[in-house]
């Protein structure tokens, strides 16, 4: 029988969730529906947050993993349905280099980054001084690291999956750069790879594991901007729609 609080048990878990929750979205975006559901299950995120910040037992810390991933999925669907992206709907002016790019860049998907700013300052203020911060330190991991992925996109990678960019939103793919050598990528991933070991070795209980085999993850999405692998492939069959 699977014991709970094994930290192997909470890496899969997290392993299983982060691919079901990535797939289910897409599925919904792809088929433009689902924002009334994933609202109501946001709102159970939420109270699944407050609530199980309050308890450090083993079943609270995968709720509130659970809860901040339910919250997390509202906002990605908000963005990729195009509810929640930025001032500026259009393609990259041609030509357009520097800060002037980085500002078009920036408005693009403004309004995204600051309901996702909003959000973790939120989250930060229902579980503050509470025994369990699985929840908080996972939107916090997921933040900062799809922040970093944005930035390292737009600074230019060897590889990104502009298929899964949904029709309406192709105009941000303007906004994208292939390069085959990026600083700032492998100094993401070497720092973040050093933080989700140091969480590794001095992880105290299923919570913190949890946060970092997500961080894991992080690297490893990082690690796909830099090589030409076609991991698209994991998540393709549930774009294909024939919906308009």
């Amino acid at each position: 029988m699977v014991n709970a609080a094994d930290p192997l048990a909470g890496a899969v878990f997290v392993l299983g969730a982060w691919w079901a929750s990535t797939a289910a979205v897409l599925a919904l975006v792809f088929r433009r529906t689902g924002v009334a559901l994933v609202s109501v299950l946001a709102v159970a995120g939420v109270f699944g947050l407050w609530s199980s910040s309050r308890s450090a037992g083993t079943g609270a810390a995968y709720v509130a993993f659970a809860s901040a991933l339910l919250v997390w999925a509202w906002h990605e669907l908000m963005f990729l349905l195009g509810v929640i992206a930025g001032p500026r709907r259009v393609a990259m002016t041609a030509g357009v280099k520097g800060w002037a790019r980085f500002r078009e860049a920036t408005l693009a998907v403004l309004h995204h980054e600051l309901s996702l700013a909003v959000t973790l300052a939120a989250v930060v203020a229902l579980t503050w001084g509470q025994p369990n911060q699985a929840g908080t330190g996972t939107f916090a991991v997921l933040w900062v690291m799809r922040l970093a992925a944005k930035l390292n996109v737009f600074t230019g990678v060897r590889n990104f999956n502009d298929e899964l960019v949904p029709e309406h939103l192709r105009y941000l793919s303007s906004y994208f750069r292939r390069a085959r050598w990026n600083p700032m990528l492998l100094a993401t991933i070497a720092v973040s790879g050093v933080a989700g070991v140091w969480l590794w070795r001095d992880a105290r209980g299923v919570g913190q594991v949890m946060v970092a085999t997500l961080l894991g993850l992080g690297v490893l999405e990082h690690v796909f901007l830099a090589v030409p692998l076609p991991d698209a492939a994991l998540w393709r069959w549930v774009t294909r729609t024939e919906a308009p």
